[in-house]
């Protein structure tokens, strides 16, 4: 990108949206509308910035390593990245809420210093984390470098440590070993928004946002957290019985069985592990389900609530509506990739 800030001049251009890169100021001092993507820096003051809702990345990244039975958890980012801070202290205060400690290490991006410095040191204090742990990443570019500091610490992912990302680049989560979770990020439905806002911008109309959130969803689950990390055995059979049936009408009678215990006996061991009921937690993981179809795909409601085996499409949205307080109709308007 540096070499074509000399001819961004001579390109006559009306408008732009463009990333918080170092020569900011340069294009600023054109005159011309524009929509700055934060990254690198904090909202740029008397412009549209384009910025992450971190708070519900942390908390999603909490919500979903909690999930899978994680009873110690850490934090990985880069103390230089100001999304990275808002997104720790959301995960460090979901799960502080929760009665749990996170450890947290900062990172150098790996533009800034040598790759086996900073995975030296990352190695070393994965191993001095209680195992096994759930860490999130700032970003999924972290979550590969956790990865390859896991190998090595000589500690096995996920038996030993979960690694969760963020953005869930597919490029990035595809290529690492073993493939990476992450939170799901509309940047797809952000960019819309953003060329919308700029053409208002052009044509100097009113009512133009001071900033573009780009919400954050689900968690494509991948190998990276593909484990059910309860210390009980029985809870450990239930939780994986429950993810494997997730796009099934699962019955607490079923998961009881699965386990190999009585439903009362379960009930106790589930609600120390999970602080949660068994009903719950099925409800939890058949709604992410739903929310991964309707974000991702443009499948009719009727479609996704018949290939879930839900009876009819009324009991489907109540079953929704119950855990996340909206219809599914406008859950996709406003978190869908493109606005309704």
């Amino acid at each position: 990108m540096e070499k074509a800030w000399p001819k961004l001049k001579a390109l006559g251009v009306d408008g732009i949206i463009l990333r918080d890169v170092d020569k900011l100021e340069e294009v600023l001092a054109l005159g011309i509308p524009a929509v700055v993507i934060g990254h690198s820096k904090t909202e740029v003051p008397n412009l549209v910035n384009v910025v992450t809702d971190s708070s519900a990345i942390g908390q999603i990244g909490a919500d979903h390593l909690q999930q899978y039975g994680f009873k110690h958890f850490a934090y990985c980012g880069y103390g230089t990245a100001p999304f990275s801070d808002l997104r720790q202290a959301s995960f460090s205060r979901c799960l502080r809420k929760a009665g749990f400690e996170v450890q947290t290490h900062m990172a150098s991006p790996l533009a800034s210093s040598p790759w086996r410095e900073e995975r030296r040191r990352m190695a070393a204090w994965l191993r001095s984390l209680p195992k096994p742990v759930g860490v999130m990443a700032c970003n999924d570019d972290c979550g590969r470098q956790v990865i390859e500091a896991c190998k090595l610490a000589n500690l096995a992912v996920p038996d030993s440590v979960g690694v969760l990302g963020a953005d869930n680049d597919e490029v990035v989560c595809g290529l690492s070993d073993p493939p990476l979770s992450s939170v799901a990020i509309n940047f797809e439905r952000a960019g819309y928004e953003a060329a919308a806002v700029l053409f208002r911008l052009l044509r100097q109309r009113r009512g133009v946002p001071s900033n573009i959130i780009v919400r954050a969803t689900h968690v494509v689950a991948r190998h990276s957290t593909d484990i059910a990390a309860a210390t009980d055995p029985h809870v450990t059979k239930a939780l994986q019985f429950i993810r494997d049936h997730a796009r099934e009408s699962v019955t607490v009678a079923e998961v009881f069985q699965a386990a190999g215990l009585s439903r009362r006996a379960l009930e106790v061991k589930f609600r120390r592990e999970l602080g949660c009921p068994i009903r719950k937690y099925i409800c939890r993981v058949r709604t992410d389900q739903i929310v991964r179809l309707l974000v991702e795909t443009d499948l009719p409601v009727g479609r996704i609530a018949e290939s879930l085996g839900f009876p009819d499409v009324q009991h489907f949205a109540r079953y929704f509506r119950a855990d996340r307080h909206i219809s599914p109709l406008a859950f996709r308007r406003s978190y869908g990739k493109r606005a309704g």
